[in-house]
């Protein structure tokens, strides 16, 4: 394979709801460009795309998989991604080391959920869109409908390049207005036949053809000068039109395929080779120092680590982006994150699993290494005189958890260490090791996304574990003051131990003043501030711990024993056993011994002390609660709506964006254990969810009720 210069490299993003054919697309792209044989389908479990056991099991992408197609002298890289939400990970990767991306539109569906988010992200990066509308041999394909969708939600910059002159079981033609020809192919698709346009399609491809060169000159002062002067640009004006449009985000063209039957294949990758921006032509990348990095082959070496796949019989394979220089075999690189060296032994381009071993590879290319000793994913390696660090790719919030478990006991270990190296290959698995809920819980982005895990781990690692419903990390706090005190006193032979602590608790808000005077029970104590501290809990919320004792009653090197026997009872609240917040405390009072007074004896009265008055101060469970934004289709709204009323949903706006309606709520987590397989099955799997932490909020008394009872009858289990 020939060396590509930085001005012949392409990177392309893939994006697509589930179903909208990508994998097939990618097919027919690697037939046509020769890199296969013959093309494989999903139904047969051949293809180059979907290749893993797992995607083979479940039928659709799990991973993305990162290809390369040679057209025209040029090289696509092209990172074919997977079209569930679950596995977004993959998306926000792509999108940041390609500089165009291609979302495929299911010609059954048009703009789907899916379709936005994929657009959202594309919005967030400020990357080039170009739409192609897949399935126009869909019986219920309408690409009029479509067109008018996809202006409906991104306004007038979508412009149509081609149009098909029929949809259905039929397809078989289209008109491209850029080129102003007929394409049409023959049952088997591949090389179309180019023919004028007929007379009867003249008048509309005329229409769509003047838009084109009209939104085309827009987005270059000296092209609408020329369109003004002319009314008329040429091919290769228009080209350069386009191709400013879509680094600017000026214009969204709007392409037609049917990947199934090969047709318009040909056509796109012309249009990707001659029109799409090189990557020397898109904004630079910036390094964690805020430097900007170009891709320039002259520049020192330098690649960043997007992805690592563990492949049957090869190991574990990472794919890397060329951010600066060239890197050829053999080369001694330092890895920038872990200090560690390492040698570049070969370098590979990679069609899926097919492998082609090249020498070198230059600014802006895409490429893979084997068997690294201590390369994980977002590291970079640079070469002599260089120290750049790359950590651009920021990943979405988690959705799903469970806590998971092995089936032996004594495999905890193996599976843990098995989780952390899945992590490398997907970022958006969060693992997480619970002190507070005193279990390891897996997060991800939905139901699937960790049933995927699971089938790993049991498929392909031999080990069986099992999820269970993650405990919620509740938290307790007190709602009004109250007042107790304690004497610890115990003597055994000699020595004794001895500790009396009187103390006020009540709840804590940012700022409060501190009363001169507290009342209980008809009687006035006294305060008088001689120290406060605050402890921020690592939990969220606070401590304040106040000392006011008068007269050296308590000496004051017993006062760190009394907040230590305090802090020991917050983590271990007396209602649930959840951390208690926001509470202070004010020690007023106490007793204590010439010879028995001891650290322990201060650390058990406090601790006594304070769990008696918390008792009494009215105390409440606080839950957590997340903001939660979901994104549904009309007609699923009111289905939508009464699910989420269930859940105890606090309902704080609705609005329509592009086609869909979007609900802002706020939900106990304990309501949104399985909402993402719920929405799922209540829209179709047409509508998706985003959420985060808010706030904790107070538990309803009846939910408080049961979780005393339930925790009572745990410990006398116990």
């Amino acid at each position: 394979m020939k060396v590509y210069q930085t001005n012949e490299i392409k990177n392309i993003a893939l994006l697509g709801s589930s179903g909208s054919g990508k994998t097939t697309l990618v097919e027919a792209m690697l037939f046509e460009s020769g890199v296969i044989k013959r093309r494989g389908s999903v139904a047969a479990k051949n293809t180059v795309s979907d290749y893993f056991p797992v995607e083979q099991e479940y039928g659709y992408s799990v991973f993305s998989t990162v290809l390369h197609v040679e057209w025209n002298n040029k090289k696509l890289n092209i990172i074919d991604c997977p079209g569930s939400d679950d596995f977004v990970g993959s998306t926000v990767t792509a999108l940041n080391v390609t500089d165009t991306a291609i979302i495929l539109l299911n010609g059954q569906y048009g703009v789907e959920v899916g379709t936005q988010n994929h657009f959202r992200y594309t919005e967030k990066l400020n990357k080039p869109v170009i739409f192609l509308v897949n399935q126009l041999d869909n019986e219920k394909c309408d690409y009029d409908n479509i067109l008018e969708q996809l202006k409906e939600a991104y306004g007038s910059k979508v412009v149509p390049i081609q149009y098909p002159i029929a949809t259905g079981p039929g397809f078989n033609a289209l008109i491209d207005v850029l080129l102003m020809k007929k394409y049409s192919w023959k049952p088997e698709g591949g090389a179309p036949v180019i023919e004028d346009i007929p007379a009867e399609e003249m008048d509309k491809a005329m229409e769509m053809h003047k838009a084109l060169v009209e939104a085309a000159a827009e987005n270059d002062e000296g092209l609408m000068e020329k369109f003004f002067e002319q009314d008329s640009l040429t091919e290769d004006e228009m080209r350069e039109g386009i191709r400013k449009g879509l680094i600017a985000r000026g214009m969204f063209p709007v392409f037609c395929v049917c990947g199934g039957k090969d047709m318009g294949v040909r056509r796109l990758m012309e249009f990707l080779g001659n029109v799409v921006p090189f990557v020397s032509e898109m904004p630079k990348a910036e390094n964690t120092d805020g430097k900007e990095v170009a891709p320039d082959v002259n520049g020192p070496e330098s690649l960043y680590f997007f992805k690592t796949s563990v492949e049957p019989h090869i190991g574990e394979v990472s794919y890397f982006k060329v951010m600066s220089g060239k890197v050829r075999e053999g080369d001694d690189l330092l890895n920038a994150d872990r200090g560690s060296k390492e040698r570049i032994a070969q370098i590979y381009v990679v069609a899926g699993g097919n492998r082609v071993k090249v020498e070198e590879l230059q600014a802006g290319d895409i490429g893979a290494a084997v068997k690294l000793k201590d390369v994980k994913t977002g590291n970079t390696l640079n070469g002599k005189d260089c120290d750049y660090k790359f950590n651009f790719i920021k990943y979405p919030n988690s959705k799903y958890s469970r806590a998971i478990k092995p089936v032996n006991e004594a495999d905890v270990e193996k599976m843990m260490t098995i989780l952390n190296r899945m992590r490398e290959e997907d970022p958006t698995w969060v693992i997480e090791q619970s002190k507070e809920l005193k279990q390891t819980l897996v997060h991800g982005q939905g139901e699937f996304h960790l049933r995927t895990l699971k089938w790993r781990l049991e498929n392909n690692e031999k080990l069986q574990v099992k999820f269970e419903e993650p405990k919620i990390p509740y938290r307790e706090t007190i709602t009004k003051a109250a007042r107790a005190d304690y004497r610890h006193k115990k003597q055994s032979g000699g020595a004794g131990q001895f500790g009396e602590v009187h103390l006020i608790v009540e709840p804590y808000k940012e700022g409060m003043p501190v009363p001169d005077t507290y009342k209980f029970n008809g009687q006035e104590f006294k305060i008088t501030v001689r120290g406060t501290e605050e402890i921020p809990l690592e939990w969220g919320g606070k401590l304040v711990f106040i000392n006011s004792i008068v007269g050296g009653s308590i000496d004051a090197r017993f006062l760190p024993a009394i907040m230590k026997g305090i802090m020991s009872r917050l983590e271990q609240g007396p209602l649930t056993g959840s951390y208690a917040r926001d509470v202070r405390v004010i020690v007023y009072d106490g007793k204590m011994h010439p010879v028995d007074s001891n650290e322990i004896s201060f650390m058990l009265a406090g601790r006594n002390a304070f769990s008696e008055a918390f008792k009494n101060a009215g105390p409440k469970i606080l839950e957590p609660i997340y903001d939660v934004e979901v994104f549904v289709p009309s007609d699923r709204m009111g289905d939508v709506m009464g699910d989420l009323q269930g859940r105890r949903a606090m309902i704080m706006g609705m609005s329509s964006e592009k086609g869909f309606e979007k609900l802002v709520a706020k939900i106990p987590l304990k309501e949104m254990s399985s909402y993402s397989t719920a929405l799922s099955s209540l829209t179709g799997g047409r509508a998706s969810f985003i959420m985060k932490f808010a706030s904790y909020e107070l538990v309803p008394t009846d939910v408080q009720d049961k979780l005393i009872k339930d925790f009572e009858a745990k410990q006398t289990e116990e």
